[in-house]
């Protein structure tokens, strides 16, 4: 396996699981170079669109992201599973890149990647350089940036964290839980340069830096970090932009509020 050079021309050791709901489901873009699977959080039973008889579906009669992903690990046979969304396009030559990455690279279980918006501008500000993945450089993943070795993620019993993620009670986290939980049993992870997907611009809707984002975030770091949160909480705050949620917000992040 290791070193194999594989091109866009064969169909590659590779699963993409697209998490969505059944009135969304139309909407997924499918590569014909790797096997599909679609995990559909459909708990009212509404009727789902018709696929092609090479995807791959399951129904979920519940919701929760990390519900669905856990589902897309389970059922995955492919050496490699990358996490994809209904809204999400996939570069197929970045997926290329990725899976040679990991065919050359054994000891890597997570491959963490970049993302542009609709315009091809970066979605966010990413490391300059590549770098082994750790707690502390891990926070800002998302999950269809991340390409999974299945069988490592499934040896050490790893799984997302359902009460955490989209659809439950702590609306985020999921991956970067998912991410620490790895990297604690002795997986090991990277982040590398190869631009893997395409994800619209957030809405102006965003909860981020409100009272419900601080609490939900400091939720996060409770479960990554136990008794040594409030002191990462602090170093979080410390590092630019440092004015994230005002003084008293801040104060309240701190102490797990």
């Amino acid at each position: 396996m290791q070193g194999r050079e594989l091109t866009v021309n064969k169909l590659l050791p590779l699963t993409i699981g697209y998490s969505t709901l059944a009135n969304r489901a139309k909407n997924i873009k499918f590569l014909p170079s790797v096997t599909n699977l679609v995990i559909v959080q459909n708990p009212d039973s509404a009727l789902l669109p018709t696929f092609n008889a090479e995807v791959k579906v399951f129904e979920l009669k519940n919701r929760g992201v990390a519900k669905s992903r856990n589902a897309a690990i389970t059922h995955t046979e492919s050496e490699y599973l990358l996490f994809g969304d209904d809204d999400i396009e996939f570069n197929e030559s970045g997926i290329v890149s990725a899976v040679n990455y990991l065919n050359a690279n054994p000891q890597v279980s997570i491959l963490l990647m970049q993302a542009t918006d609709e315009t091809g501008k970066l979605r966010k500000r990413y490391p300059a350089r590549s770098h082994q993945l750790k707690l502390t450089n891990s926070a800002k993943a998302a999950t269809y940036e991340m390409m999974i070795r299945v069988s490592d993620i499934k040896g050490a019993g790893i799984k997302f964290d359902e009460n955490f993620g989209a659809g439950a009670a702590n609306y985020l986290g999921d991956e970067y839980i998912f991410i620490a939980d790895a990297l604690r049993s002795g997986l090991k992870g990277r982040f590398e340069r190869i631009v893997i997907a395409t994800h619209p611009t957030e809405s102006s809707g965003s909860l981020r830096n409100s009272a419900a984002d601080r609490s939900a975030r400091a939720r996060v770091f409770s479960r990554v970090f136990g008794i040594w949160a409030p002191v990462m909480r602090t170093l979080f705050l410390a590092k630019p932009p440092s004015k994230k949620f005002g003084l008293v917000n801040s104060f309240l992040f701190i102490i797990g509020k």
